[in-house]
């Protein structure tokens, strides 16, 4: 199935109801079919690119109606559709640009100066949404369905490229609609559903989350520039039922939340997260402050198409009801695997080890892709794809991720995980983010290095001493933290995921 048909199916199932947009203000799904087929039909007649296809559509902008109608466009007419970070410098877009062959560029007003070229095409996001949705374009608009072959790319995305040259994940229409016919049902939302949305269109989370509401039928509202109050506010005015959000957000939402006045957030039914390691704390905090929320974690990648494993509200319900430690212990992991994924953990040696045995995630599934532009695939021959994750499954097939394989500390010859570390210091009361590496030591090889972030204090904040001390007396000695720095914020992506090579960098600054 390509993508285009799961519009199509909404346009059919409940086109009128409102697809996008503030109450009221907005394209109904039938708008936004009519309007995506338009834009199809214009980027169909835009001819061939470098390698004799259609040309690809580069977006450079956030989230909402303009990237919404210009995705599915390009399913219609059959050619990858290539969000970019506007956050990257002039120069890095460039790059990506070029390397994106000879696209069709729509960018927000603000860079469409920046990513102008000679003799490239580049409209604007008020250019191309006039040109879809002003008087006539109905006409431009085939009856017929969507002519895309479901094994061609759909999409590409890049990786952040934080400690190489970012690689152009390549997703097919054939592993997308996998994700959303194995994870969603068809016009499952009720017609008062809405979901608020917070992540940009150039990350995984963005694209599924569009997919995935627009075939259960629920109003997609976009915050464009996140910030807690805003969130809240939208929310309760938007009568937002669905939320999907990145850990650093609800940090940053319980913290806010629980010094407010009053809280009152009561028509939100369900808050997904996921995009990076929940830490345990930061969790329970908000599951006493959203008592009457369900909670969905979410793990997944880019290559294989958003999530592969889900933990749910019950299990979650499990965790915090306190009087079962197998259910509590849970809270940690990442939950079951997604119907027709499979996970395997491997070691060192690419054996296949038994339930609580630690090593590498691999997966295999049809919505896994494992492919990158220009660059062999990574899967072995019998399509297995290596996610580079470090992790382990109980025995009931619960799967817990540690972090990255190459971020492991290795002390004296035992593996350490940064995440269990990391743990520990966010339950000191003062400490509300924390990131853990290992710095070199000739004697035991690595030594255990923190960067932490302090909630202010009217009595003054402890001292990096202090929360060394709590490590040394809630971790056996080989696990305590022996450099302990305070920053303002620890380095992280526009989507929460922490720079730790930012943080070793900065830490072996300290110690010289």
């Amino acid at each position: 199935m390509n993508l285009f048909t799961i519009l199509d199916m909404a346009a059919s199932g409940f086109g009128d109801r409102q697809a996008l947009g503030r109450r009221g203000d907005g394209p109904t799904y039938a708008d936004l079919r009519r309007q995506a087929a338009a834009g199809g039909a214009w980027l169909a007649g835009q001819g061939a690119g470098r390698d004799g296809a259609g040309r690809p559509v580069v977006f450079v902008g956030q989230s909402g109606h303009a990237f919404a109608s210009a995705f599915f466009a390009c399913n219609w007419a059959d050619v990858p559709f290539v969000p970019l970070n506007y956050r990257l410098a002039a120069e890095q877009l460039e790059g990506l640009i070029d390397r994106t062959g000879d696209p069709v560029v729509v960018a927000e007003p603000a860079y469409a100066a920046t990513v102008a070229g000679p003799g490239r095409t580049v409209l604007t996001t008020e250019e191309w949404l006039a040109a879809v949705c002003g008087p006539g374009t109905g006409a431009a608009a085939p009856g017929g369905d969507a002519v895309a072959e479901p094994v061609r790319p759909a999409l590409h995305l890049f990786t952040s490229g934080t400690t190489a040259e970012p690689k152009a994940a390549i997703l097919g229409h054939d592993n997308l609609s996998a994700y959303i016919l194995g994870s969603v049902d068809f016009g499952a939302a009720g017609e008062e559903e809405a979901a608020l949305v917070s992540v940009p269109p150039y990350h995984i989370a963005g694209v599924a989350n569009l997919l995935s509401n627009v075939f259960a039928g629920r109003r997609i509202v976009y915050l464009a520039a996140f910030d807690p109050a805003s969130w809240l506010e939208v929310v309760r005015t938007e009568g937002i039922t669905q939320a999907m959000v990145v850990p650093t957000m609800l940090a940053r939402i319980t913290e806010a939340l629980a010094g407010a006045s009053s809280a009152g957030v009561p028509t939100l039914r369900s808050i997904s997260y996921g995009g990076a390691r929940m830490p345990v704390p930061v969790l329970e905090r908000a599951l006493q402050l959203f008592s009457g929320t369900g909670f969905v974690n979410a793990y997944g990648l880019t290559e294989t198409s958003s999530s592969i494993a889900v933990l749910g509200p019950d299990d979650h319900r499990r965790a915090l009801a306190g009087d079962d430690p197998v259910a509590r212990d849970r809270l940690g992991s990442v939950g079951r695997v997604l119907p027709g994924i499979e996970v395997q953990v491997r070691g060192p040696d690419g054996s296949v080890l038994g339930p609580g045995d630690h090593g590498e995630i691999w997966v295999r599934g049809e919505q896994v892709s494992g492919r990158y532009a220009g660059l062999d695939s990574p899967c072995d021959p019998d399509g297995w794809f290596p996610t580079r994750d470090a992790g382990w499954v109980d025995a009931d097939g619960y799967l817990f991720v540690e972090g990255r394989a190459d971020d492991t500390i290795i002390r004296g010859g035992e593996n350490i995980a940064p995440a269990e570390i990391e743990e520990v210091l966010l339950r000191h009361p003062a400490v509300v983010d924390a990131a853990v590496v290992g710095l070199p030591d000739e004697e035991w090889g690595q030594r255990i290095g923190a960067m932490v972030v302090l909630r202010p204090a009217d009595g003054g904040a402890p001292a990096a001493e202090d929360i060394a001390a709590w490590s040394r007396a809630h971790l056996r000695t080989s696990k305590a933290a022996e450099v302990v720095v305070v920053r303002d914020a620890l380095p992280r992506t526009d989507t929460g995921k922490l720079l730790r090579r930012q943080v070793l960098a900065d830490l072996l600054e300290v110690i010289g």
